[in-house]
């Protein structure tokens, strides 16, 4: 399909003015099974460190004007480093993942079933990208794309060397959790606290293979849910209770910074990429104890600035779908910098696969948008729209505005809650520009792949 052209205004990205220019496909990645050590690494390769935190909103971080928590690892990140300003997610985290690891939205797989991936898909993923490129590979933390009891090969036919991840719908993921690492579950962690496993492995992964480059994946628990669905609640933590959505906050922050404290004590920071996302805004409520067997809810409410601003996972408004985004990479990207740059998850195996050094071949198809100059510091190409999808519904949006697949139309900076739909006679010429892309995106709608 022939790049459509969308809006010819101009836009800053990383405050530098350049053409704003519309791809809705790029050329695909597809992976092998071949083993990382077949290609030598090439000595320009950066690490990567990629953390992907559950269920936390822009609004939860300081450095987006949040005042609710404390997240003083994050905001110096984002103080030595980029901020995205637009960056998005799907509304809920499975999807998300699916969009993350592929470079295609969910909808081209035919919306897989939660806690599945689909098996032709399976060396076509970012992980699977960065082995061919020599990259070591490990993951740890949140799977949710199998369940590892049935399945505990599944993360390495993905892409990974290593992994170390809680048995999601099995069992604990924070206190007395269980652990599967490299198909086989641990015996040693049930006085530990999940996340500090998960930490842990991914400091002695990097520390094996400072010589990189590596491709470090924190698919972070914090701060979700403990898990509900087990027979009985799971185990409370010391404070006998579980943890509140502010405690996971700060325990969130606090892992960030002792992987960016394993990176300066190992002297990497420089060689290393860290890029930090979420999975979905934040919850609506969180468990926080257990009474009779039951579970009991508390709403989840964040100040920024002078606004309240109530948990939007589930929901496609901006409180769902726009999520914190920093890059940090000492020495190369420029500090303190914002960018109103658009990113959505699907830019991720792209823009890694370039700054990993290698070329997406043809044959197939992304969604995503490689932003690897962004990151490099240079000026660049970006994108002019994204996409989100949920349960049967869908957008576009640009930075201003935003087209529901159901006729829809907003003016984001206007209203930004969405409560006033731009009525048909004050449509502007942009809503015609997205109606396009919208046709053009699901005009070849594979079978099965719903209606949104």
């Amino acid at each position: 399909m022939d790049p459509v052209e969308l809006f010819d205004y101009s836009h800053n990205s990383l405050k530098i003015h350049g053409p704003a220019l519309l791809f809705i496909f790029l050329l695909a990645a597809t992976a092998s099974c071949e083993q990382r050590r077949e290609v030598p690494a090439k000595p320009e390769q950066p690490n990567i460190l990629l953390i992907l935190a559950d269920d936390v909103g822009r609004e939860v971080l300081g450095s987006y004007g949040g005042t609710s928590y404390p997240t003083p690892n994050l905001d110096r990140l984002a103080r030595t480093g980029l901020r995205f300003e637009h960056a998005y997610s799907m509304p809920v985290c499975h999807p998300s993942r699916i969009c993350l690891m592929t470079g295609r939205y969910p909808f081209r797989m035919g919306h897989p079933v939660w806690g599945t991936f689909p098996e032709r898909w399976e060396e076509r993923t970012l992980p699977q990208v960065l082995k061919r490129a020599g990259y070591a590979t490990a993951i740890a933390g949140k799977w949710q794309l199998t369940l590892l009891r049935e399945d505990p090969e599944h993360p390495f036919r993905l892409g990974f060397d290593q992994y170390c991840l809680f048995g999601w719908h099995e069992g604990p993921r924070y206190y007395q959790p269980l652990i599967w690492e490299n198909g086989r579950i641990r015996s040693d962690v049930r006085e530990q606290y999940g996340p500090d496993v998960y930490v842990r492995f991914l400091t002695e992964f990097m520390e094996r293979h400072q010589a990189g480059p590596f491709f470090a994946f924190y698919s972070m628990a914090l701060c979700h849910d403990v898990t509900d669905d087990l027979k009985a609640p799971v185990p409370f933590g010391p404070r006998g209770r579980y943890d509140s959505y502010r405690e996971m906050v700060e325990a969130m922050d606090q892992r960030v910074g002792r992987l960016v404290r394993a990176l300066d004590r190992l002297g990497l920071r420089e060689k290393t990429l860290i890029f930090f996302t979420t999975d979905n805004g934040t919850p609506k409520r969180s468990i926080i104890t257990a009474e009779g067997g039951k579970l009991v809810r508390e709403p989840v409410s964040s100040q920024m600035g002078e606004r309240t601003i109530p948990g939007g996972k589930g929901d496609l408004t901006d409180a769902g779908t726009r999520v914190p985004t920093i890059a940090n990479w000492k020495g190369t990207l420029p500090q303190g910098q914002s960018t109103d740059a658009m990113l959505d998850l699907s830019d991720l195996l792209p823009t890694l696969a370039e700054l990993g050094g290698t070329e997406v071949p043809p044959g197939e198809t992304l969604d995503g948008t490689s932003l690897a100059a962004l990151l490099r510091g240079e000026p660049g190409p970006g994108r002019d729209w994204v996409f989100a999808e949920h349960r049967g519904r869908s957008w576009v949006r640009t930075r201003d505005w935003k087209l529901y697949r159901d006729g829809r139309f907003f003016q984001m900076t206007a209203d930004p809650d969405e409560t006033r739909p731009v009525p048909e006679e004050e449509k502007t010429p942009v809503h015609g520009r997205l109606q396009t892309v919208l046709d053009r995106l699901f005009e070849n709608r594979p079978p099965g792949a719903g209606h949104n």
